[in-house]
C-alpha cells in the first residue's frame, strides 16, 4: 500500500491499449526476464505489433526466449510515481518503440505457469478509483490478486464487459476463486520501495497483489 501523501500524475488509465515483450535470459542469479513495453510511447498499433517475431527478437537480443505479452489493457485507473529501478533502455522492435520497464526474477524457470506468482522489479504506483469494479483471483488461502490489465492476444473476444462472467472460462486450480466488486474506496498498490507480486491466468490476464 502507499503512504497517504502518494500523488497521482496520470489518470485515465483504464482501458489504454499496450503491448510488451519479454526477454528471458540465464543470468548468475538463475533466469531472469527483462520487459520492455510501449507504456506512455504509444498504443502498440496492431499493423505494427502483427510484423513482431519472438524468434527474431530473442537472436538479436542474445535471449534464451522471447514472448510477446499483448497487445493489453490497462484495467487501473491512474499511475503515480515511476521510480527507475532498471536502466530504462530505449528499443526499436520493428519499428515499434519500446522502453525497459522492468525485471522479473524468475528462479530456477525460464517460464512462469498461470497461477503462479512471479516477482517483478517494476517500481510503480497503481491507483483503483473508488466505485471502479476490480476484477481479482482468489487462492485458497484467502489472498486477492486484482486485475492489472487484460489481454486480447490469447483471446480477442475478452472485453472490460466481458471481465464480469470471466470466472467461468477460467480453469482454476482447487481452492481458487474469481470475483468482481465495486471499491468503496480507492486502491493503491506500491511497489516503489517493494517487489511486486503479479501473477497471470491461462489468458495471460495480468493481476497483482495488494501489499
Amino acid at each position: 500500500m502507499a503512504d497517504a501523501d502518494t500523488q497521482r500524475l496520470i489518470s485515465d488509465m483504464r482501458g489504454v491499449r499496450y503491448g510488451e515483450v519479454i526477454a528471458a535470459f540465464l543470468r548468475d542469479s538463475g533466469f531472469e526476464a527483462e520487459v520492455y513495453g510501449t507504456q506512455m510511447l504509444n498504443d502498440c498499433p496492431q499493423e505494427l505489433w502483427d510484423t513482431l517475431d519472438a524468434d527474431v527478437i530473442a537472436g538479436e537480443m542474445g535471449a534464451l526466449g522471447v514472448k510477446l505479452n499483448g497487445p493489453r489493457h490497462w484495467m487501473i485507473d491512474g499511475i503515480g510515481q515511476k521510480v527507475a529501478v532498471v536502466e530504462p533502455v530505449i528499443r526499436d522492435f520493428n519499428g515499434l518503440t519500446m522502453r525497459r520497464i522492468a525485471v522479473i526474477n524468475l528462479g530456477d524457470k525460464p517460464a512462469v505457469a498461470p497461477y503462479t506468482e512471479a516477482h517483478v522489479n517494476r517500481g510503480a504506483v497503481f491507483f483503483f478509483d473508488a466505485g471502479s469494479p476490480v476484477y481479482e483471483l482468489v487462492n485458497p488461502a484467502g489472498l486477492a490478486y486484482v486485475m492489472q490489465a487484460y489481454c486480447v492476444g490469447v483471446d480477442p473476444t475478452i472485453t472490460q464487459e466481458s471481465l464480469e462472467t470471466l470466472g467461468e472460462k477460467l480453469t482454476m486450480p482447487s481452492g481458487w476463486s474469481y470475483r468482481s466488486r465495486l471499491l468503496e474506496e480507492e486502491l493503491v498498490v506500491d511497489t516503489t520501495r517493494t517487489i511486486a507480486t503479479v501473477l497471470q491466468d491461462e489468458f495471460e490476464n495480468s493481476y497483482t497483489l495488494p501489499e
